[in-house]
């Protein structure tokens, strides 16, 4: 499992969440000399940077702009009345330059909230390849929060329940334990719904009984060959029941049942989960034999269209000395036979020795002309020195 992404778009996404929101503030503080009153008519972050870059200069808002104002706000009465505040606003006037300081910053701070929304989307689809049991049980925020905590899935799935109860709370149980206080009755599982949504005296009991759900299903989302998210479905149901019997008495099912449920359903999607995998499997071999196949067709035709070439070629160059033949007189074709077989027998008859004496009289000749030249070139150098 690839959990190492999941660790980083985690902490990633938190980090996000402290600087869109610091970032924010400063875009209220620095348009708010000039706007004041927006900022207790808008009071969410992303639209009210939307809205800074959008207005500008407050001085030139008018009915004109209200439809890119009601796009923004999601609301006529809240336009409405950011365009009637603008009108009587006791905000100071701004120069140009400082507008487009805050609209640059305030565009840097809409990108990055834009791209937290996809991180927060890539996040979600991890989540459903890694760990899709954990987070159809207890969410995909709380499930990666969980994951990054302990460092990977793997010691996750080792960690016994007592422990997944309180992870993230290690400060307020080493102080209970140093003041022999209570102990912390939950961690990172307290941002999920359930616990929330149980009473103050359940709290506890659903949080224990919750992160049991967890390891189980950390666990077979671990150690599972094709994880599904039929089990974290089926526990997350467990759950809910549970929840209810606390309020109403209502009993709930036996683990027993559930997981034969889950277990049969589970089988049935592993097997579609196989069939999808043959059928891209087989597609893929299809594609490659399709592939080699054009290959090998192309190579044998650029094999063709080469030895083509060749033929070609020589029966152009035959073409070439049939004309040339044809051309030439039969009378101009013996004579150039003849003349040929007069020069290589004066060449046979002419001595070897006589040619090497030949060959040695030229190298002296040579020679002679050199030293001539040597002196030639000495004479005129003393002369230059008298000179």
């Amino acid at each position: 499992r690839v959990d190492n992404m999941i660790i980083q778009s985690i902490s990633l996404l938190d980090q996000l969440d402290k600087d869109i929101n610091t970032f924010s503030m400063r875009v209220r503080e620095w348009y708010g000399y000039h706007f004041p009153e927006l900022i207790k008519i808008v009071s969410e972050n992303y639209t009210y940077c939307r809205l800074a870059k959008f207005i500008g200069n407050r001085k030139e808002l008018s009915e004109e702009s209200l439809e890119g104002l009601e796009e923004i706000v999601m609301d006529a009465a809240k336009a409405q009345a950011i365009l009637e505040a603008s009108r009587s606003s006791m905000g100071m006037d701004i120069s140009p330059l400082d507008l487009i300081n805050i609209e640059s910053f305030s565009s840097r701070v809409i990108s990055l909230s834009e791209y937290r929304k996809g991180l927060q989307e890539y996040l979600r689809s991890k989540m459903s390849q890694v760990a899709p049991s954990l987070s159809a049980l207890i969410g995909e925020v709380v499930g990666a929060r969980l994951i990054s905590h302990a460092g990977s899935l793997t010691n996750l799935a080792k960690y016994p329940a007592s422990t997944v109860q309180i992870l993230g709370a290690e400060k307020a149980l080493f102080r209970a334990l140093k003041t022999r206080g209570n102990t912390p009755k939950y961690g990172l599982i307290f941002h999920s719904t359930f616990i929330g949504r149980a009473a103050a005296k359940n709290k506890g009991r659903i949080s224990r009984y919750l992160a049991n759900k967890c390891t189980i299903a950390s666990r077979i989302d671990c150690f599972s060959e094709i994880p599904t998210s039929v089990f974290g479905d089926k526990l997350r149901e467990q759950v809910e029941e549970r929840l209810a019997f606390y309020e109403t008495g209502e009993a709930p099912r036996k683990n027993l049942e559930v997981m034969k449920e889950a277990i049969a359903e589970a089988s049935e999607v592993v097997a579609e989960v196989k069939r999808k995998q043959e059928k891209k499997e087989k597609k893929k071999k299809k594609r490659e034999k399709r592939r080699l196949e054009a290959l090998a067709a192309a190579a044998e035709e650029a094999e063709n269209v080469e030895v083509n070439d060749m033929e070609t070629k020589k029966k152009k160059k035959k073409k070439k000395q049939q004309e040339l033949e044809s051309e030439l007189e039969p009378e101009a074709a013996l004579e150039l036979e003849e003349n040929g077989l007069q020069e290589e027998e004066e060449e046979e008859a002419v001595p070897k020795k006589k040619r090497k004496r030949a060959v040695e009289a030229d190298q002296e000749e040579e020679e002679e002309e050199k030293k001539k030249k040597r002196k030639k070139k000495k004479k005129a150098a003393q002369d230059s020195e008298e000179d």
